[in-house]
């Protein structure tokens, strides 16, 4: 059964229970099935094959969303912190031959786009509707959704999923966490981001239960790094919100604004963690104030989760079991493979996709089947003294430190690790130093960082420093920093 005959199921048993919940007020499932209908019939007369959207969270880009994969058309969504350059590049080889988006000014300027087109009638703000010089032939058949990494490196890749990669992970998630039609899912992610999508809407939307999708504003982000922590823990209590996703930016900044003194959400029964990796200190903080957070794991190239953690099988430092549709192996030399989870391929490449998939990531399994993850393979470097290091692990222990937004090391064949921080608001060099210290002394000693600089600005999504799910981009950052890092090291060289 795909996701449309499940909402078509729910209409017919629940027709009044709210399906989406928005800022102009909500929609019951049966109204939701619908307006499925009569929107996949508008895409099909429009005769677009593929299509970009590039729209704030709202019921709207549900719609789009469902109505497409109804109509089999495949949808490219843009995320927001994607720089003009991304949206180009996405635009370009995806062949998009249509624009729906609630920005058309912003966005034509940007992009060079033809003048805005029709406005296209839905629930929130007005849309408009933009026709594209795109070639629809570019994207294989049965593929529904592409979904444009963010990548550490270099121009992202369009992942192609068809509705047989995503569904075994729907269904999985929805048993995992036990799914109720009492559940309410607050969207507190762009709904572009592919975890969200699948986990935060079509999970929900598979088990009859409500997803709530106000704007960023509305829960407390401006842009893609920047958190109002009051405004999202305030969205969670107003919302009755049962679960949720967060990044571990998040999550900091909520566990912080909770231990100054602002009650935690009480509705909350889940509240998964994903994108990035978890600091154990801050999942001690958070388990301690009562938040029920659960670490996962995934990747584009296996539709989002492959691995995570339930309420009945929890295991705090891992990022839990394989989910019942993967599974996991790890080769000789610690690399994660993931079989059973898959994608199409790369747009642009008609290269097979191997199988089992080489994650690139370095873990190991223990005796209950529990992952733990060790850093990134090609993150991963080795001192002047042989010792392997995953940075990760030093920055996520330094940005739990309040004076350090951010941090990122380097010591690739160095004796010495160094590393450029951006300071949080009003922390002066004192502060910072006595921060490093402080880290310094729980590391071991080949993992300590020696020197430091401070970064010049923040790392984002719209500077190239960060992806939009948070990963720093070494290689920009160094080729941005390569000089002052070099006088580090000829300062600690005797």
């Amino acid at each position: 059964m795909d996701l449309i005959a499940r909402i078509r199921q729910h209409a017919a048993e629940t027709p009044q229970r709210n399906a989406l919940e928005g800022p102009e007020g909500h929609i019951g499932y049966a109204e939701l099935a619908r307006r499925i209908e009569h929107l996949a019939g508008e895409l099909r007369q429009r005769r677009v094959i593929t299509l970009a959207l590039a729209l704030e969270n709202g019921p709207a880009w549900v719609l789009l969303d469902l109505a497409a994969l109804l109509a089999g058309v495949c949808l490219v969504p843009l995320p927001p912190f994607f720089s003009t350059g991304q949206m180009r590049h996405a635009l370009s080889l995806s062949g998009a031959q249509a624009l729906v988006t609630d920005r058309p000014e912003l966005l034509c300027g940007r992009l060079d786009l033809p003048p805005a087109g029709d406005p296209l009638n839905l629930t929130g703000p007005p849309l408009t509707w933009i026709n594209l010089p795109g070639n629809g032939d570019l994207v294989p058949a049965g593929i529904c959704k592409i979904t444009f990494t963010s990548g550490t490196t270099g121009e992202p890749k369009g992942v192609m999923l068809g509705w047989q990669h995503i569904q075994p992970v729907v269904r999985s998630l929805a048993e995992a966490v036990e799914v109720t039609r009492d559940d309410r899912h607050l969207a507190l992610t762009p709904l572009a981001v592919l975890l969200e999508n699948i986990a935060g809407v079509y999970v929900p939307l598979w088990s009859g239960a409500t997803v709530v999708v106000p704007d960023g504003a509305a829960v407390g982000l401006a842009g893609s790094s920047r958190l109002n922590a009051a405004a999202m823990i305030g969205a969670l209590q107003q919302h009755r919100a049962s679960t949720a996703i967060f990044s571990p930016q998040t999550l900091q900044g909520m566990v912080e604004a909770i231990e100054s003194g602002l009650p935690a959400p009480d509705r909350l029964r889940f509240a998964a963690i994903g994108g990035a990796p978890l600091s154990p200190r801050l999942l001690q903080r958070a388990t301690r104030l009562g938040l029920p957070i659960y670490e996962g794991y995934g990747l584009s190239e296996c539709a989002s989760v492959v691995c995570l953690n339930t309420p009945k099988h929890n295991r705090p430092g891992t990022v839990g079991r394989a989910l019942p549709h993967a599974r996991i192996r790890i080769t000789g030399d610690g690399e994660v493979r993931i079989a059973g989870a898959g994608f199409a391929g790369y747009l642009g490449d008609t290269t097979t996709p191997p199988a089992p998939w080489p994650s690139g990531d370095i873990g190991a399994l223990d005796a209950d089947g529990f992952l733990r993850l060790r850093g990134r393979r090609r993150d991963v470097f080795i001192t002047a003294f042989g010792r392997n290091i995953s940075p990760e692990w030093v920055e996520r222990e330094l940005t739990l430190e309040s004076p350090i937004h951010q941090a990122v090391i380097f010591g690739e064949a160095r004796p010495r690790n160094m590393a450029i921080i951006h300071p949080a608001p009003g922390a002066t060099p004192d502060a910072l130093t006595d921060a490093i210290g402080k880290v310094n002394a729980d590391l071991p000693d080949y993992a300590r960082i020696a020197g430091w600089i401070t970064a010049s600005e923040s790392f984002t999504p719209a500077n190239g420093l960060l992806t939009g799910t948070g990963r720093v981009r070494r290689q920009a950052i160094y080729n941005q920093y390569r000089q002052q890092i070099e006088n580090l090291y000829e300062e600690h060289a005797t």
